[in-house]
């Protein structure tokens, strides 16, 4: 699965979290998830599992720990999906 294809998905994932969902339209890889979208940290945990559900993958809690922008979550999808 290619880039654009698993930050499309995250967008969408995205879309129930996000207080203000017309921010995801001028999202880029660089959109931090709490501070510019607005997610709850608590909502956070939400977003991974729905991630986990959605790309059959596991998000290990340090790995979690290291996503802050929209590029980070697309990066560890990428790499657990090889």
């Amino acid at each position: 699965m290619d880039e654009q294809t698993i930050f499309n998905k995250m967008i969408d994932i995205l879309r129930v979290y996000t207080k203000d969902p017309s921010l995801l339209d001028k999202a880029t890889k660089d959109t931090h998830i709490l501070n510019d979208l607005k997610v709850n940290s608590a909502r956070l945990v939400d977003v991974i599992i729905k991630c986990e559900d959605t790309f059959g993958i596991t998000v290990e809690d340090d790995e979690a720990d290291k996503i802050g922008t929209l590029g980070d979550a697309v990066d560890i999808i990428k790499a657990k999906l090889g």
